[in-house]
C-alpha cells in the first residue's frame, strides 16, 4: 500500500468497544468471592457485571473508554501515528463519548452500532499492582463477519487485532481475509492466556497462515507453546515474520527471521499494570510504521508500556506524551 505524503503507513485496530472502570482492591479475597483467575480476563454476562460492579463500588476507581485495541490506538494517536478503529457501540452515552474520544485525537473511526448497551470492563488491581478483568461484552460482542466491509480497509496498511476477539472465529477469519485481500500485514496481541488456552487450534492455524506479527506476554507465550520465554519466541517465529514474548520486568524478546533482539524494561514505579501490553504494541507498531530497526522498535515499546504502568488504568496523562515523543526522538 502506498504510503501518503507526510503520513506514516496506518494501522487499523480492530476489538471490542468497552468502557473501562478500574478498581483499586485492598486485597485478593475479592476475585476468590467472584471466582475470577487473578490476571485473567473473564466475560461476565450482565447480571454478574452489574453485582461485581456494586460490591466493588466503595473501592477508589475510575472511568474511561477502552477496550484493549482501542487503547492501542489511543497511544499510537499520541504518538503521532496515523490510524483508525472498527467496533461495534450502542447510540447511548458511553458509546458517544467512546467515538467522541478518537474524533478528538483524529482518529477515523468505523464504528457499527447495536442495540445492546455498550461495553463494559471492571478491572480490579490487586495490592501487587496486577489487573484482573470482568468483561460484559455487550454492544461489542454484536460485531459481526457481516460488518467486515472492504472499504474500511482501503487507506490501511496494518490490521491490529486484539486476542480478546478470537472467541468469534468467523468474525476474525472474516477480518484477516479481507485485510489480507486488501493488502495489510496482520498483527495480532494474544491478550490472555486463558482466551489462549480456549482457542489454541484455531490461534495456531491462523496465525501460520494469516498473521505477520504476534505479541505475547509470558503466560500467553506459555499456554500458546507450552515453553519458557525462549523457546517459546522461537516457536512462535517460526509461524510469523516477527515475534514478541514480553517477560515483565527483565523486558521482552523479539524475533525477526535470524535476528534476536532483548531489550530491557524501563525502571518505572509500578502502580497498575492494566493495559501496559496495550501501549507496548503502540510504541512497537509506531516504530514498525517508520521502518526503525526491530530494536529500536522494541525500545520505543518498552518505554511506552513502562511509562503506562506509573499511571492508573490503561491511558498515560496527556502531559507524559511530550516527555515520551522526544526521548524517542533521542533514540
Amino acid at each position: 500500500m502506498a504510503e501518503k505524503k507526510n503520513e506514516l503507513p496506518a494501522i487499523l485496530g480492530i476489538g471490542n468497544a468497552l468502557v473501562d472502570i478500574m478498581f483499586v482492591l485492598e486485597d485478593e479475597q475479592f476475585l476468590t468471592r467472584f471466582g475470577l483467575p487473578k490476571g485473567s480476563m473473564t466475560l461476565v454476562d450482565s447480571e454478574l457485571s452489574a453485582k461485581i460492579y456494586k460490591a466493588a463500588f466503595p473501592y477508589k476507581n475510575e472511568v474511561t473508554t477502552g477496550g484493549s485495541a482501542a487503547n492501542t490506538i489511543h497511544a499510537l494517536a499520541k504518538l503521532g501515528g496515523n490510524c483508525g478503529y472498527l467496533g461495534k457501540i450502542n447510540d447511548d452515552e458511553l458509546g458517544r463519548s467512546f467515538k467522541k474520544e478518537f474524533d478528538e485525537q483524529s482518529v477515523k473511526t468505523h464504528l457499527y452500532y447495536s442495540d445492546k448497551e455498550t461495553g463494559r470492563v471492571m478491572a480490579l488491581v490487586t495490592p501487587d499492582s496486577e489487573r484482573t478483568m470482568a468483561t460484559y461484552l455487550g454492544a461489542a460482542a454484536d460485531l459481526k463477519p457481516t460488518d467486515i466491509n472492504a472499504d474500511d480497509f482501503i487507506r490501511y496498511s496494518v490490521l491490529y487485532i486484539e486476542g480478546y476477539l478470537v472467541q468469534d472465529h468467523n468474525l476474525i477469519e472474516a477480518a484477516i481475509r479481507t485485510a489480507k485481500r486488501n493488502g495489510l500485514k496482520i498483527a495480532i496481541d494474544l491478550s490472555s492466556y486463558n482466551v489462549v488456552e480456549q482457542n489454541l487450534g484455531f490461534l495456531k492455524r491462523i496465525i501460520l497462515d494469516y498473521v505477520d506479527i504476534v505479541f505475547a506476554n509470558e503466560e500467553e507465550a506459555k499456554a500458546f507453546t507450552g515453553r519458557e520465554p525462549v523457546s517459546a519466541l522461537d516457536e512462535i517465529a517460526e509461524l510469523c515474520e516477527i515475534a514478541i514474548v514480553k517477560t515483565g520486568k527483565e523486558g521482552s524478546l523479539l524475533k525477526q527471521g535470524g535476528t534476536v533482539v532483548k531489550v530491557g524494561a524501563v525502571k518505572a514505579k509500578a502502580i497498575d499494570t492494566t493495559g501496559a501490553g496495550d501501549n507496548y504494541a503502540a510504541g512497537f507498531l509506531f516504530g514498525y510504521t517508520k521502518g526503525y530497526t526491530l530494536e529500536k522498535c522494541g525500545k520505543i515499546a518498552s518505554l511506552v508500556s513502562g511509562k503506562a504502568v506509573e499511571a492508573m488504568g490503561a491511558r498515560l496523562p496527556d502531559d507524559a506524551w511530550p516527555g515520551i515523543r522526544q526521548r524517542i526522538g533521542q533514540m
